[in-house]
């Protein structure tokens, strides 16, 4: 394999480590080898002197990352293999040790950010995205729960728009973004260039996070007019904060406001369209995550892992939406009204949060 067709691309230039996804065609979406170079040129890193700073990008305009590469995982299973373990345990092992990095990691976000692409990034010191960012935690639309760190850095958004944003699984843009405080700045796509030149010719004297947000503020802004959440936020925090989900979607039938009425309706059609299961879990995954520390938050969504494939929904979700393309799922079961609470516990029953 020559170095372009290698799936990570690594580099380096005046002391920054530059990682860049090389699966364009794919949308970069994350395999094992992928996570096992990603991991391994880290941890070099931490201990290499001569490196002052991480940029992590990607190839190609469409995707910066679209998530795991969930094809892979569901072949895994079906032919009775354990890929799909090893995966989850190696990915959050990664996204866990960047929340954690010594050094500043400037994760550069262009095109799609989905799940694995934002368990990636969410740790990074710097989290900048571009105009043309679509960002998300699509996992309930194929009958899965946020993971990759998701059960950490969503509940931890100012009141309940990590709720939202992870049950309904709606993907959002960079004002949002900016907003709910998924990234740090926005940085205009023709100015990405104008970034790599002057940061080729930094010199080095102040602390290298003080220097990379003294460059970024200089291109970038961290603040964007138009974030729609901003706008429904007072209607999100009323309508996520309750008990479960046949009260959210009570609540939100129940909108009487007119400038809230027609996100109310869409955002009830969508609950209605989503796993009864998936979502009801991710709403107890979030709520126990916002009490949990970040090494406990993975622990527990591996332990959900552990079950889900066998007992939840990811596998007719991803049959219908990827393998048959159907798009019409068979949720077991079909309904939230059918949904037996001790359904959702049980994927949570063992589970004993590690001291940290």
């Amino acid at each position: 394999m020559s170095d372009a067709e290698a799936p990570v691309l690594v580099e380096v230039r005046n002391r920054v480590g530059h990682l860049t996804l090389n699966r364009p065609a794919g949308l970069n979406a994350l395999t094992l080898p992928m996570i096992r170079i990603l991991q391994q040129q880290l941890q070099a890193w931490a201990d290499d002197q001569a490196i002052l700073a991480v940029v992590l990008r990607a190839n190609g305009e469409k995707a910066f990352c679209a998530g795991g590469d969930i094809r892979a995982l569901y072949d895994s299973y079906r032919a009775g293999t354990d890929l799909q373990h090893i995966f989850f345990e190696e990915e959050y092992a990664l996204d866990q040790y960047i929340h954690g990095y010594p050094k500043p990691i400037v994760a550069l976000m262009d095109g799609f950010v989905l799940g694995g692409g934002m368990g990636l990034v969410q740790g990074a010191a710097l989290r900048v995205v571009t105009e043309r960012v679509k960002m998300g935690m699509p996992e309930t639309g194929i009958g899965y729960f946020p993971d990759v760190g998701g059960s950490y850095f969503l509940p931890r958004l100012p009141g309940e728009l990590g709720l939202y944003l992870g049950i309904t699984g709606i993907q959002i843009r960079a004002a949002d973004a900016l907003y709910a405080r998924l990234a740090d700045w926005c940085l205009p796509s023709a100015q990405i260039s104008e970034f790599d030149r002057r940061l080729d010719q930094i010199i080095w004297v102040h602390p290298p996070r003080e220097t990379l947000a003294g460059l970024l503020s200089s291109l970038a802004n961290n603040r964007l007019p138009g974030a729609e959440l901003k706008t429904l936020h007072p209607a999100i925090d009323k309508h996520f904060a309750q008990p479960d989900l046949a009260a959210v979607r009570a609540s939100l039938q129940a909108e009487s406001r007119p400038e809230y009425q027609d996100w109310a309706e869409q955002t009830v059609a969508l609950l209605n369209n989503r796993s009864p299961l998936a979502i009801s879990t991710t709403l107890k995954l979030l709520r126990l995550g916002r009490t949990l520390s970040l090494a406990n938050c993975f622990e527990l969504e591996l332990h959900l892992d552990r079950q889900w494939f066998a007992k939840g929904d990811l596998m007719e979700g991803v049959r219908a939406l990827l393998i048959d393309k159907d798009k019409t799922p068979r949720w077991n079961p079909p309904t939230l009204e059918q949904l037996d609470a001790s359904r959702v516990d049980e994927f949570f029953d063992g589970f004993q949060p590690a001291q940290t």
